[in-house]
């Protein structure tokens, strides 16, 4: 069986790193997903996680092994580099419109391989690609043919 991919946004990054069943789904179904992220997808998780554990009240000691995990989470989530996404960025600015312009590289790369996005953000509803939460992305992962992404 041919791998399908799923673009992830950095909220499902950081739910990697700080959740059990975000790991878990990819543990379960990397035989079978492609599971990618836009380089800076990773970026935003990592400017985010220190701040997100402090609010947790951590002392800011658990702040190195998070950024460690994130940076293990690429041996199953693999950084797409701008310069396949780039020529995408117009389009895709065009779709994501004043919602979140700051997301435009995740919209990138789910139209250049023609794949859903894995998210826990609503900027992405109405931009012509399929989007999939944690609480339903299973769904996805079981359907060997889901067909062509919802508009």
């Amino acid at each position: 069986m041919t791998a399908r991919p799923i673009i992830l946004d950095a909220n499902i990054l950081i739910r990697c790193v700080l959740g059990e069943k975000v790991p878990a789904l990819l543990a379960a179904h990397a035989a079978t997903i492609d599971f990618l992220a836009p380089d800076t997808a990773f970026e935003e998780a990592r400017k985010h996680l220190p701040t997100i554990l402090l609010a947790r009240g951590d002392d800011g000691t658990s702040v190195v092994a998070a950024l460690d995990e994130l940076n293990a989470v690429t041996a199953i989530v693999t950084p797409v580099p701008a310069s396949s996404y780039e020529l995408l960025r117009a389009r895709a600015l065009a779709r994501i419109g004043q919602r979140d312009p700051h997301d435009w590289q995740v919209l990138a790369c789910a139209l250049l391989l023609n794949s859903p996005i894995w998210t826990e953000d609503r900027d992405f509803f109405g931009t012509g690609v399929a989007t999939w939460t944690t609480a339903l992305v299973e769904l996805y992962f079981a359907d060997p043919d889901p067909g062509p992404a919802e508009h």
